[in-house]
């Protein structure tokens, strides 16, 4: 990959001033989705962000203890890249962003359908029904009873082909859980609304302290995306129709949008998330949600 202006000038470049983004955010603004990044560049950009070597040189053991990256070579000479497992993990990931903007644009409405995912796994077999439960958890389904849980969102795309064997799934359009019957209601009894909002605040402080400018695009970029990625971390991603309206994280996401689109726009502004921009959720990066 070539390497960007900011990054031939960052060793004498003063690093910025402000809350640094997360080692990892760094990391995975750096690295295509096919190809592999030179260490050199992810360093130089870590510190020109105002991190230092330790904290970046953790979260690359950990990326790679975790199966997500594989380096080559040791230290600022060396390179790292997405393995198939990592790469997968992220595209899931931006998978994320695009349904949120689609829904925030109305290009997503909810169908009205309830998908629900029983885990039917013996219990000789826990690691496996462990596993499903993590992977429904963190596509934002919600339990509703023992093994039993629910979402908005058709999930068969989002758990492993072999979930197949082991869980049991049905659509409603009439769910009754507890009592509870109203759709929005039921959104707020199973995915409550205010600590979706409260997380959200953390992006629009993040506009707001970009407003005034001052660092290298690439560190403004990378202060949004950290923000973002940490707001949509816990957030189920539950259909606009079911939320009260106006629904602030969307409000919030779509002037996030915007500004990384400026951004996109300015010198320098185009080498972060190399490959992920090309297409999918009008050109914005997806990052992790959760």
């Amino acid at each position: 990959m070539a390497t960007p202006a900011h990054s031939r000038r960052s060793r004498s470049a003063a690093p910025a001033t402000g809350t640094p983004p997360a080692p990892r955010t760094v990391l995975e603004a750096l690295l295509p989705a096919e190809g592999s990044a030179p260490l050199a560049l992810v360093y130089e950009t870590a510190n020109l962000a105002g991190l230092e070597d330790q904290p970046l040189r953790l979260a690359i053991r950990r990326a790679c203890a975790a199966g997500d990256v594989q380096q080559r070579g040791r230290g600022r000479a060396g390179n790292v890249e997405l393995t198939a497992a990592g790469r997968a993990r992220l595209a899931r990931d931006r998978v994320g962003l695009a349904l949120a903007l689609a829904q925030d644009a109305g290009q997503a409405p909810w169908d009205g359908r309830w998908h629900l995912v029983a885990l039917t796994v013996p219990e000789r077999d826990r690691a496996i029904r462990d596993g499903l439960r993590r992977e429904l958890l963190a596509s934002g389904a919600a339990p509703v009873a023992t093994s039993l849980y629910v979402s908005p969102h058709d999930l068969s795309d989002v758990l492993p082909a072999a979930a197949r064997g082991a869980t049991a799934t049905a659509v409603a359009t009439h769910l009754d859980v507890r009592g509870t019957t109203e759709p929005r209601a039921l959104a707020e009894q199973l995915w409550p609304a205010a600590p979706v909002v409260a997380a959200y605040d953390a992006v629009t402080r993040a506009l707001a302290d970009d407003e005034r400018g001052g660092a290298p695009v690439p560190v403004r970029q990378l202060r949004l995306a950290d923000a973002l990625e940490r707001a949509m971390r816990d957030d189920p991603l539950i259909p606009v129709e079911l939320r009260a309206a106006p629904w602030a994280p969307s409000r919030a996401r779509r002037a996030w949008a915007q500004r990384w689109q400026a951004l996109r726009a300015l010198p320098g502004g185009a080498h972060l998330y190399p490959g992920w921009l090309d297409e999918g959720a009008g050109g914005s990066r997806c990052v992790p949600v959760r």
